[in-house]
Formats: structure tokens, sequence, C-alpha cells
């Protein structure tokens, strides 16, 4: 975990004003712990449960929803794992005091639905669970007391009146206020929300764990088009790593929070968080949409995704070759007018180009002793997989129609993406960028054909990434001069130039679309 994600805690005395919040903690969004925040609240007092306070919350009327499970006490919030069923506020009441009283008396927590059935005969309103299901099974998640788009959803506005809005939320433009209320203790899977979240707790114990947007691909996000896309894939109290690889490094990205009666914490939107709840738990939470969705225009919608993708996918390429580098696409198509302002045909003799190279360029030429000990060796590593897996001298035969062939997006002997797997990106990439010059400059006067075989049939796609960006950082020590002479040298040993750039272009973009389609995989949960 960055130091720049670390939560921050302040105390009662400390409580940020509503500027403060906005520019301080908000605009960060980074999370954040308010001791003693709503400590003043009536409902502090009245409704905690030491305190006579599941007598008070019994005497409401309203029907509410609960989420049941199946499951408990890990309560799954996506829709195939739960149902809401409708009860009495008061019959919920009814299991807290039972399970209060068991837990008094040592008792077994688990109430018979014989019992069950008991409870909910003393109340007026019907219960409408089966009688199978269990209060432990029971979770109030969620439920409104206030909403600003629904009114009619609200289901415990009465309670309004026993809390109070945190100062530093007085600016804001809240969509609605929830209750979370559980009577056992209880596990929430892991999941993110699209607004920014005050969790308040107001009696009880609440454990939170908390990964920021970008520990993403260690969570597995369920798929963008689902009814649970802000949900993990994983079941954290029993991952399964071999299905879910990534997951075996998801605690090195979290954060854990202890919060008691009082506390707060701020939960920005996106991130995502696993709550466990002790016994007896009541909690309220304010929602609010953020200054950055607030203010995105719909019809920006388009762009910005397109960025962030762009964006996500050459992060995962520099995750691939494990360093930051530029791309080197657009230095391939000034290498490309280079060579075509030369004034030279597209196909020339090869002997007459060679001898024309010879005659413009005599202090390109790279003799071999002239070579340092890592050029040498890398030049023959090169050399030997190359005529270990290809026949040069049957390719000096039909290199010229077998040029255009290899200039489709992709060769199958040589998709590979991963550097590990690809011996010519790895001695490729150790190479510093003057030294790969040299062993460039080398093959193009002694071993032409053996170059060309290794640029058009062997370049992986990432071989082509890493050959691009070790250019890149060539281009970055030389004059414009010199690249202008190496261009010219390395691209005249092919028959056919723009074939060449071809390929490699080719291979850079069969690159990008993997890191692309890894990036759906591991933050819209989308397999291609």
């Amino acid at each position: 975990m960055e130091d720049s994600l670390e939560i921050r805690s302040f105390e009662f005395d400390q409580l940020p004003s509503s500027a403060q919040f906005a520019s301080q903690i908000e605009s960060k969004n980074i999370p954040a712990v308010f001791k003693g925040c709503t400590k003043n609240w009536k409902a502090f007092s009245k409704w905690n449960p030491s305190k006579c306070g599941l007598h008070y919350l019994e005497m409401g009327t309203s029907i509410v929803e609960a989420m049941l499970s199946r499951t408990a006490p890990v309560f799954y919030g996506d829709i195939r794992s739960h149902e809401r069923v409708p009860l009495p506020f008061s019959t919920f009441i009814s299991f807290c005091k039972q399970h209060q009283q068991n837990k008094d008396d040592h008792c077994d927590v688990y109430v018979e639905p014989e019992r069950q059935k008991q409870v909910e005969s003393n109340i007026e309103t019907p219960c409408l669970l089966s009688g199978d299901v269990a209060p432990q099974q029971l979770y109030l998640a969620q439920v409104p007391i206030m909403n600003t788009k629904n009114e009619e959803r609200v289901q415990l506005e009465n309670l309004k009146e026993d809390i109070e809005t945190p100062a530093f939320l007085e600016a804001k433009v809240l969509a609605s206020i929830n209750l979370w209320m559980n009577n056992a203790q209880s596990k929430s899977s892991t999941h993110y929300d699209p607004h920014h979240n005050l969790l308040c707790i107001v009696a009880g114990c609440k454990q939170v764990v908390l990964w920021p947007p970008s520990a993403s691909p260690m969570l597995y996000p369920m798929p963008i088009y689902g009814e649970a896309s802000n949900h993990s894939s994983i079941a954290l109290e029993n991952p399964e790593f071999s299905i879910y690889p990534r997951a075996e490094h998801y605690r090195e990205y979290s954060q854990k929070v202890i919060l008691l009666a009082g506390d707060a914490l701020f939960i920005p939107e996106g991130w995502f968080h696993q709550i466990d709840s002790d016994d007896l738990t009541i909690a309220v939470n304010f929602w609010w949409q953020s200054n950055t969705m607030s203010s995105l225009s719909e019809h920006m919608d388009a762009y910005y995704l397109r960025r962030i993708l762009s964006r996500l996918t050459d992060k995962e390429m520099n995750q691939v070759l494990d360093k930051a580098s530029s791309a080197g696409t657009e230095r391939l198509k000034r290498h490309a007018c280079e060579i075509h302002s030369d004034g030279e045909p597209d196909h020339m003799d090869r002997s007459c180009q060679k001898q024309d190279l010879k005659g413009k360029e005599p202090e390109q030429r790279i003799l071999l002793h002239e070579l340092g000990p890592s050029a040498l060796q890398a030049l023959h590593e090169l050399v030997s997989l190359v005529h270990a897996h290809v026949n040069v001298a049957d390719l000096s035969r039909s290199m010229q129609s077998t040029s255009t062939s290899i200039s489709e997006p992709s060769v199958k002997d040589t998709e590979i993406f991963c550097l590990e797997d690809d011996p010519i990106a790895k001695i490729l990439w150790i190479l510093e960028p003057l030294a790969l010059q040299e062993v460039c400059l080398a093959m193009a006067h002694n071993f032409p054909r053996t170059l060309e075989a290794l640029i058009l049939h062997l370049l992986s796609p990432v071989g082509a990434e890493v050959l691009t960006r070790k250019f890149d950082e060539m281009d970055q020590q030389t004059s414009e001069e010199d690249r202008s002479k190496f261009y010219q040298v390395f691209y005249g040993v092919f028959d056919d130039q723009f074939a060449a750039m071809d390929a490699i272009l080719n291979g850079k973009e069969s690159f990008a679309l993997q890191a692309f389609k890894n990036v759906l995989d591991k933050y819209v949960g989308v397999k291609l």
C-alpha cells in the first residue's frame, strides 16, 4: 500500500470544517476516520441496546425490507445470493431482543422456528417470513431513512430526528441516509459504492477492510454489464486461489479500521470495502455524489472512457515489462519518413543497396572485434536463436515472396506476450540502448539475412514492444544525424523496408491488444 493512500484519523475535537473536509479529505479520495463523530446524537443514547434502546426502537410500526441470506453470517450483496423480504421493523427488533436475552443467558443464539412463530404471534402485523428462517439470516441493510430520488422508498423516516448530519457534510447534497442493523455477527461481501459514503456507528463495533480502486485486479470485480458489477467475485473468507490467482496478493493492498460506537468512516466512491459487524451493531450512513461525477457532462463519457482505458492499458504494458517507458510508434513513423525522404526506390538490388550504404555511412560500420563483451554476447545469442528456428538459406531465396505474408497482425509461432517467455525479447531488454545499436549495426553489415529473419519471422509482440522502447531510449541519447544514419542502415537490410516496419508495428499492436484484454479482465470483469 502506497504511503499516499494511508487512512487519516481525526479526534472529536479536531473534526474538520466543511471547507477543510472538501479540500483536504474528500478531494484526495482517501478514507478518513472521525473519532467520536456521532456521540452527541440522540440516537447514541436512545438506540443503545444496553440502555433499553431496543425497547425504544420496537415502538415503530413501519414495514422494512430485510436482507435474507442462507449463507449467513456472510451476506453477499449480489442479487443472486440473497432476497429482500418485507417484515415489520418491530419484528426484527424482537429478534434482536431475543438474541440479546439468549446471549445474556449463555444460550445458543439460534432461535428455533417454533420460538420464532411465538415471537411473531405477539405482533399485530403479520410477518412474511417462512417458518424455517432463522433470525441470524436477516440483516437490515440500507433501509432508507431519507432518499431524495425516491421518497416512497423511505421506510424509517421517523428515526431521522434522532440523528444529525455531521457539520462537515452540511454543504453536501445528500442522496440518502440509511440504517444498517444486524442482530448477530455478520460479514458483508467485498464491494464498492458509486457514491461517497460516511459510515457512522451508533452502537456496537464494525471492522472495515478497505482497498483502493487500483487494487481491483486482485479482487476480480464482477462483469460491468451484470447486476452486481460493484462486487468482488471472490469470497475473501475462503478464497479459491486456484481460480483467482491474483487474489493471493489482496492483503498487500488492504487497510483495516476498527470502528466503535460514536466513530465515523469516510469511504470514497470506488474504494472496495468488506465489513464485519459484531452482535447488535447499529449504523447509519450518508451517501452523496462526488464532485467528479456530478460535474462530469454526459456527452464527455465516451471520451473519458477511452482516456481511462488507454491509461490503464499503458499501465498494464509497463507492468508486463516492469519498467515505464514511452512507446515507439511515433518514432517508427518518423523513421519511415526519413527512409522515404532518402530518395531511394522502395525495392532495389541488394548488392547495389549494400554498396550504396557502405559508401554513404562508413562510420556506421561496426566490426565484430569492435563490439563490447555484452554486445558481442547478445549478437552471438541472437544469431544462434535465429538459426535454430529459421532456415536463413531458404529465406534468402524466398524472402521477397514471404515478406508480404508476415505483415499480418500476428504470426502464430511468435504470439508471446510475456517477457519471461521470449528469449529474444529478454536479450533485447537487458541491453543498454547504445549497445543494442551496435548489435543491430553489426547484424546489418555481417548477418543481414539473419537480421531480416529476426524482424520478419521471430519478433514476438513483446519483442516488438521491447525493441521500439529501446529504439526510443536510443534516440534520446544520440544526435539527429546519427539517428538518421542508424535507421538508414538498419532498414536498408530489408527488400521491403516498410514491410519490416509493419511487422514491428503489428507486433506492438498485438501486445497492446493483449494488454487491453487484460485490463478488461482485471478492472471490468470481462474476458475476451
